[in-house]
């Protein structure tokens, strides 16, 4: 059985003064160091939180460049694409015009020759009926 005599009294006075002893040698630095690290905690995710809305950001300002260089490349190429196809177009009017022209140039030539040769045809062609009709009728005509 317990009994309750002076060395309750004395063994709760030393349980009193062994608290006060640990609570300034080892709990108040324990719960400084762990506050400490709490507040080191937090303010590292709150850091890490600021970098990641800037990194976010970041990453929004980088893909709306990116969408507006996809765009902008996209009109260059289509205004490229559309000289080109002028250009060509032009080209193509310029050649054709160009053998249009040497087509009918040969034409006339063609002609030319064509009359020359049948007004040469046509000479010789009186010529050797003449011949023909003197020697057939054996005399001149």
């Amino acid at each position: 059985m317990i009994k309750l005599d002076w060395t309750l009294f004395l063994q709760f006075a030393n349980f009193i003064i062994l608290m006060a002893v640990l609570n300034v040698l080892l709990f108040k630095p324990l719960r400084a160091a762990l506050q400490a690290r709490r507040d080191t905690i937090n303010g590292s995710r709150a850091k890490v939180q600021d970098i990641d809305e800037q990194v976010q950001a970041q990453v929004a300002r980088y893909e709306a460049q990116l969408q507006e260089a996809r765009t902008q490349g996209s009109q260059e190429r289509a205004a490229l694409r559309k000289t080109a196809q002028e250009e060509e177009s032009r080209l193509l009017g310029e050649a054709n015009r160009s053998s249009a022209d040497k087509l009918q140039v040969i034409k006339e030539q063609i002609q030319q020759e064509a009359s020359a040769a049948r007004q040469m045809l046509q000479s010789e062609t009186e010529n050797l009926a003449k011949e023909i009709a003197t020697k057939v009728l054996g005399r001149a005509v």
